[in-house]
């Protein structure tokens, strides 16, 4: 991998989700979620890849989780969840926006109690063939997130000619564009380590953004 650091520094345990919301085999966004757990591991954290056709569920239908509960695809991603100290979401862009099996997800988990995207630390990344490289769907993701209470992280990451941006090992050809990924995971798992381990700084983020608990049942009837 180019120009990352020879050593990570010494960290506490950090554990994070990939998640690739495309459904195509051999996506863009899968490479770039591959390549972003690699990042994640060469700088200390601890990684699950995981892509959203593990975890097929309906379109959300309250009557549906009343007669029959969950689906199984749902209460796996919860599980994921639940067990990361942060997630990633590598996503594409579809007319503008997120897909909408990313959508549907996001509405059934918003169901669970407790909320499992409630204070969770979140980075989002995109890739696209197009010059924007997907950032507006990023944008539109945001919203259902920082709505759930997630820690978005200011700092997205959009790859764009994303058709052209890989070399033969699956790293970014170009070095500098590598570097800006590789600081800004590693500024990413700062903060997670920090809202972790030192309870101080994320009393501190939650004041700062003058923020209440948020509810927890958010998809309207």
């Amino acid at each position: 991998m180019p120009d990352t650091p020879s050593q990570p520094t010494a960290r506490e345990a950090v554990r994070v989700l990939v998640l690739t919301a495309s459904l195509r085999r051999q996506s863009l966004n899968a490479r770039l979620a591959d390549l972003v757990g690699r990042c994640f591991e060469a700088n200390g954290g601890t990684v699950t890849v995981s892509c959203m056709a593990e975890f097929d569920m309906p379109a959300f239908d309250q009557d549906a989780q009343g007669d029959q509960g969950f689906p199984a695809g749902a209460d796996a991603l919860r599980a994921k969840l639940e067990v990361s100290d942060a997630f990633v979401i590598v996503s594409p862009e579809y007319n503008a926006s997120m897909p909408g099996s990313l959508k549907n997800a996001i509405d059934w988990l918003s169901r669970f109690h407790p909320q499992p995207f409630n204070e969770r630390q979140c980075m989002l990344l995109s890739a696209s063939p197009s010059m924007a490289g997907g950032n507006r769907g990023l944008w539109s993701l945001r919203i259902p997130l920082e709505h759930l209470g997630s820690r978005v992280y200011p700092d997205m990451f959009s790859l764009a000619q994303a058709h052209q941006a890989f070399d033969n090992d699956g790293n970014l050809a170009d070095r500098e564009l590598h570097r800006r990924l590789d600081e800004t995971v590693v500024a990413f798992m700062d903060l997670v380590e920090a809202s972790k381990h030192y309870p101080c700084a994320k009393r501190a983020w939650v004041e700062f953004l003058g923020e209440p608990d948020p509810a927890v049942d958010r998809v309207d009837s």
